[in-house]
């Protein structure tokens, strides 16, 4: 994908309806081989706890999974929910990973729980888990990938003087001002969140002050893409993510449904409106639409990067819409070059 705005993969190993978690990580490494053949930059995936439809709840056990079935693309966090854990725990996992897979581990950092508030607990046991900390636990982390120092009295094996990518996470300006203020890359997660994108897009490059790790802001954007051979089979693949976010803003998080025919012309005003606030990143319909969509959004947003995510109910489609746009996305970068 040479010059161009490179295109990630975010996968919520999603489990379907009928099938189970061991099945979902499976179908997760096939997919990160397309992938990587495809020629995506990252393959990332996402902590969730007490969810019944996300089966990468080990984050760092799964990405183990992934990037000894992959041999280039790069294999990351989006993210790792730092509260949830003590900074050396992860700088141990990732520093494993990057031993076994040098140069190719990102490590994404957010500050939600990723669960509900029973998990948190849960896990939190002995932990204060204070989101406010996240700062200090940043940087606390990123210490322990530098190289030991004389008399150190603790270290992260694996990990100290290791390579690994940190990047922030965010769904507000709060991370947007974090990034900027460690000169690290930022990703924001406007697939399902994406309200104060623009605002913190504009803070996060208005306030980046360069770093030894990077140089110059570097944006991320997560987008939803239902790439099918028609519009209307597009639609229908996207009705498994909308009825996944209908039931769990209504409390009842389950496994991934199966697509249906026509569920927009059923749905109250009320769920119709906030489908279309939370996931109005979505490029949903055959290679032309979608060719167009990604298009609008590289345009509007100016993103660095596209992180992007499918939640489709049968493998076999999911692996074609990430193949469909790998097959589109050249021919609209030459038109923007030209």
């Amino acid at each position: 994908m040479g010059d161009m705005i490179p295109l990630s993969v975010l996968d919520l190993s999603p489990v379907p309806e009928g099938s189970d978690a061991g099945q979902a990580l499976r179908n997760s490494v096939d997919l990160a081989r397309h992938a990587e053949a495809l020629g995506y930059r990252r393959y990332w995936m996402a902590e969730h706890h007490n969810m019944p439809g996300i089966a990468s709840a080990a984050t760092a056990v799964a990405l183990a999974h992934i990037a000894a079935g992959t041999r280039t693309i790069r294999v990351g966090a989006g993210g790792i929910m730092l509260p949830n854990h003590a900074p050396l725990i992860i700088a141990e996992q990732f520093g494993t990973l990057a031993a076994l897979h040098p140069g190719r581990i990102d490590l994404g950092l957010g500050r939600a729980p990723g669960s509900d508030q029973i998990a948190a607990r849960a896990m939190r046991r002995t932990l204060a888990g204070d989101t406010d900390r996240f700062p200090q636990d940043v940087m606390e982390l990123m210490s322990y990938f530098q190289p030991v120092e004389p008399g150190q009295l603790l270290q992260a094996v694996p990990g100290a003087g290791l390579d690994v990518a940190v990047w922030i996470l965010g769904s507000s300006t709060y991370g947007a001002q974090l990034a900027a203020a460690l000169g690290l890359p930022y990703a924001f997660a406007s697939h399902f969140a994406p309200g104060m994108m623009a605002d913190a897009v504009a803070l996060y490059r208005d306030r980046f002050r360069p770093s030894d790790r990077l140089a110059k802001p570097h944006v991320m954007l997560g987008v939803n893409v239902f790439a099918a051979e028609t519009d209307g089979e597009a639609r229908r693949l996207f009705s498994s993510l909308q009825q996944a976010f209908l039931n769990l803003r209504s409390g009842r998080p389950g496994k991934l449904p199966p697509p249906v025919d026509g569920l927009e012309a059923r749905l109250d005003l009320r769920a119709k409106a906030m489908l279309d606030n939370a996931l109005s990143c979505s490029v949903v319909g055959a290679p032309e639409t979608v060719r167009n969509g990604i298009a609008a959004f590289i345009e509007r947003t100016g993103a660095d990067e596209l992180m992007v995510t499918a939640q489709i109910f049968d493998h076999a489609a999911r692996c074609r819409s990430f193949e469909i746009l790998a097959e589109v996305y050249p021919a609209l970068q030459k038109e923007r070059q030209g």
